[in-house]
C-alpha cells in the first residue's frame, strides 16, 4: 500500500500530515510505502532529508495524489479532489457539516473519504481525535498571542521600583482549547477565571488553577457528544449580561466557545468591549465560525475604545511542529483500523469509529449529517 502526503496548499497552513517519526513507524510494515511531496514538511521544521532518513520516498506532488491513501491536514480544493480517482482513500479535515461542494465532489470521484472532524468523542477514539489535539495547540497559541499583544506581565512582578499585579484573564469555553488556555495563563502567573455553561467543566477549570465563573441561573447545558447545547434566546441574553459585567474586570479575554458545524455563540457584545479598560485584549478562537465577540473580524485586529479584538485564523498552524506531531499520531492510529498487516486496505463499517468518520464511499455520501 502506498500512502501519499501532498504539500498543503492553503495560505498560511504550516502543518504537515505526517512527521518523520510516524513515517518511520508506518514503514516498519514492509507492505507499506510512504510518498512525501518535496518540501511538504519544511514549514513544520521537517526537511526532505528527515523523511528520507525515516524511510519515505520524496517525490513530486502529482505522485502523492496517485497513492492508495492520501493524507492531508486542510480541506482539499475542488481542483485537488479532481486529482483523485475511484477507490482511493482520503483522510483529512473536510468540513463535512458545512462544505457541501466538497462532499459532493468526493462522492462524484468515488473516493472513500474520512473526515477528522467526524471522529466520535468516545474513549476508544481519543487517540484519533484531531479536533482535540489541534484545539490544544490553538488554546496554547491563543494565550501566547494574548500575552504578547497585551504588553502586560502575566505574573506578579516585585521589584525595587514597586510591585506590578498579575494580569486578570477570563477564558470563555472550557473545551480542550479553553482548558489549555486556562492552564497556560495560570502557568504564566495570571489570575485566571474560566467560564462554561456545562457544569461538568467547572471542576475541570478549578483543577487547573482557574476560578470557575458559576452562573447558577443557567441550567446545565451539556448536549450531545459532550458539547454545549444551544441556549434559548432568554438564556443567551442572561449569559451575555453576566459576562459583560465580568469583562470589565479583566485585562485579557480568550474566547473558545464553538460547536462543530454551527455558528459560534455570541458571548461578548460590543458594549461589553467598550466597558473594558483601554489596553485590554480579546483573542477570539471562534473567529472563523462567526466569533464569540460581536466586534470580531476573522483574520483582523479591531481596536475599539483602546481594546484590541483579535480574530486569528487557523491558530493550530501557529504551532506547526507540535501540532503536526499530534495530528500525525492521530492519523497513524486511524490507519491502524484501516490497514491490515499485509498492507491491504480493509474498511470495516461495523466499527463505530469508521462508520462515524466516513463521509463518502462508493460514489455516495454515507454520512447522514453531511448529506443534509
Amino acid at each position: 500500500m502506498k500512502i501519499g502526503v501532498p504539500k498543503e496548499s492553503v495560505d498560511g497552513e504550516r502543518r504537515v500530515a505526517l512527521v518523520p517519526d510516524v513515517v518511520k513507524s508506518l514503514v516498519k510494515n514492509e507492505h507499506v510505502e510512504v510518498l512525501v511531496e518535496t518540501g511538504a514538511g519544511d514549514a513544520a521544521g521537517h526537511p526532505d532529508s528527515q523523511y528520507e532518513e525515516a524511510g519515505a520516498e520524496v517525490v513530486a506532488g502529482e505522485v502523492t495524489w496517485g497513492a492508495d491513501a492520501v493524507l492531508r491536514v486542510a480541506v482539499p480544493t475542488l481542483e485537488e479532489i479532481s486529482k483523485l480517482s475511484s477507490g482511493q482513500l482520503l483522510i483529512s479535515h473536510l468540513s463535512p457539516w458545512t462544505a457541501a461542494e466538497t462532499n459532493n465532489a468526493l462522492a462524484r470521484a468515488g473516493v472513500t473519504a474520512f473526515a477528522m472532524e467526524a471522529i466520535p468523542r468516545t474513549t476508544r477514539a481519543q487517540a484519533m481525535d484531531a479536533l482535540s489535539s489541534q484545539a490544544a495547540a490553538a488554546g496554547y497559541a491563543a494565550t501566547l498571542i494574548a500575552a504578547r499583544e497585551s504588553g502586560r506581565f502575566f505574573g506578579m512582578m516585585t521589584t525595587a521600583a514597586g510591585t506590578v499585579p498579575p494580569a486578570k484573564v477570563l477564558v470563555l469555553g472550557a473545551g480542550v482549547a479553553g482548558l489549555q488556555a486556562v492552564a497556560t495563563a495560570k502557568r504564566l502567573g495570571a489570575i485566571v477565571t474560566g467560564f462554561d455553561i456545562r457544569r461538568a467543566a467547572w471542576e475541570q477549570i478549578a483543577s487547573l488553577g482557574g476560578r470557575p465563573l458559576e452562573l447558577d441561573f443557567i441550567p446545565d447545558a451539556e448536549g450531545e457528544g459532550g458539547y454545549a447545547r444551544p441556549l434559548t434566546d432568554e438564556e443567551n441574553a442572561q449569559v451575555r449580561d453576566a459576562l459583560g459585567q465580568n469583562a470589565a474586570k479583566q485585562d485579557i479575554i480568550v474566547t473558545t466557545a464553538a460547536i462543530p458545524g454551527r455558528p459560534a455563540p455570541l458571548l461578548i457584545t460590543a458594549d461589553a468591549v467598550r466597558g473594558m479598560s483601554p489596553g485590554s485584549v480579546i483573542v477570539d478562537l471562534a473567529a472563523e465560525t462567526g466569533g464569540n465577540c460581536e466586534l470580531t473580524e476573522v483574520g483582523q485586529t479591531v481596536v475599539e475604545n483602546g481594546v484590541r479584538v483579535i480574530g486569528p485564523r487557523n491558530l493550530a498552524s501557529e504551532m506547526p511542529a507540535p501540532a503536526s506531531q499530534l495530528y500525525a499520531k492521530n492519523l497513524e492510529n486511524l490507519l491502524g483500523l484501516l490497514v491490515d498487516e499485509q498492507g491491504t486496505l480493509s474498511v470495516d463499517f461495523e466499527d463505530d469509529i469508521l462508520a462515524a468518520a466516513c463521509i463518502t464511499e462508493g460514489g455516495a455520501i454515507k454520512n447522514e449529517r453531511a448529506a443534509k
